[in-house]
């Protein structure tokens, strides 16, 4: 190519880069984008006018605090619901948004629900039957006085939950009752109740071997015990899924019986419901026991004078 062809293109080349040449600056950036703002020095009140200043300015900010708070959200860390809670820290007492969170209201495929349990379905929903918790918060509140005033007799109660994922449940439920607490975390033994002298041997006469309460998370899966439990009058209370018989137990409470974040927290709210019956038959002991003593100081003050 010829000189000719190249001097154009070079003096147009020449023409841009004159008109056209870049020269960086060093232009400084705002802080604001990049980097955080400076902490704002604490202000010094000196005279009456800035403590006045200092008052107007928090005055101003309660009464936006009083305006809007009620639009807001009153959740905090300490009420807020955590599902590693409810096993170690369960819920004194169920609410709708609990039994919610934890998946009660999951119940089985609507062609397998139990004709009785119809009064408790809420509905049906992709096939899968819905449980009406406005149903089961009632009677698990039912279940829980129960509960409570079987443990103030110093009633024994026993919780039965036979599924591994159950058996750390049941436990610490028993033990929140004490003495008058009791765990079956493997399979019932048939004639446990019914045939307790093949079992535990003749002595069985002379101590209570029959509890006064039976909490069965998984009834379909307790039905011998459950059998017994009726041939001995002991009341129970159960777990009772979309396709099980309410009519099964004396208590039912309406829940997904499959997951075990649903019986963390009933068995949670009935094992608290016991712990504060015991801790009530305990104080009326100790105060009849306080006026019995105090009845005999005055007799024999009585019989001194």
């Amino acid at each position: 190519m010829s000189s000719q062809h190249i001097r154009p293109w070079l003096a147009a080349a020449a023409r841009c880069s004159r008109h056209s040449s870049f020269q960086p600056r060093n232009v400084p950036l705002s802080r604001s984008v990049f980097l955080e703002a400076a902490p704002e020095a604490p202000r010094r009140l000196v005279g009456h006018e800035d403590w006045a200043e200092f008052a107007a300015e928090r005055e101003q900010f309660g009464l936006l605090i009083n305006q809007l708070s009620q639009y807001g959200s009153d959740q905090i860390p300490n009420t807020s619901f955590k599902p590693r809670d409810s096993l170690h820290k369960p819920r004194a007492e169920g609410t709708i948004s609990a039994l919610l969170a934890a998946g009660a209201h999951f119940g089985h495929a609507s062609t397998r629900m139990n004709p009785n349990f119809l009064p408790y379905a809420y509905g049906t929903r992709a096939g899968i039957t819905i449980i009406d918790l406005d149903q089961t918060l009632p009677l698990l509140r039912r279940a829980a006085n129960v509960v409570r005033e079987i443990a103030r007799r110093r009633g024994q109660i026993v919780f039965i939950g036979s599924r591994p994922d159950l058996q750390p449940v049941v436990q610490k439920a028993a033990q929140r009752l004490g003495k008058q607490g009791y765990a079956v975390g493997d399979r019932w033994l048939p004639g446990t109740l019914t045939n307790r002298q093949h079992f535990f041997g003749p002595d069985v006469k002379k101590v209570k071997a029959i509890p006064d309460l039976a909490i069965i998370l998984n009834p379909l899966n307790n039905l011998s015990a459950i059998r017994e439990c009726a041939a001995e009058h002991v009341p129970t209370i159960g777990i009772i899924d979309s396709n099980v018989d309410p009519r099964l137990v004396m208590y039912p409470i309406p829940a997904n019986d499959e997951n075990p974040r649903t019986a963390e927290l009933i068995a949670g709210v009935l094992s608290i419901a016991g712990r504060e019956g015991v801790a009530i038959g305990n104080a009326q002991s100790e105060a009849l026991l306080e006026r019995y003593k105090r009845q005999r100081r005055q007799t024999r003050y009585n019989y001194g004078a």
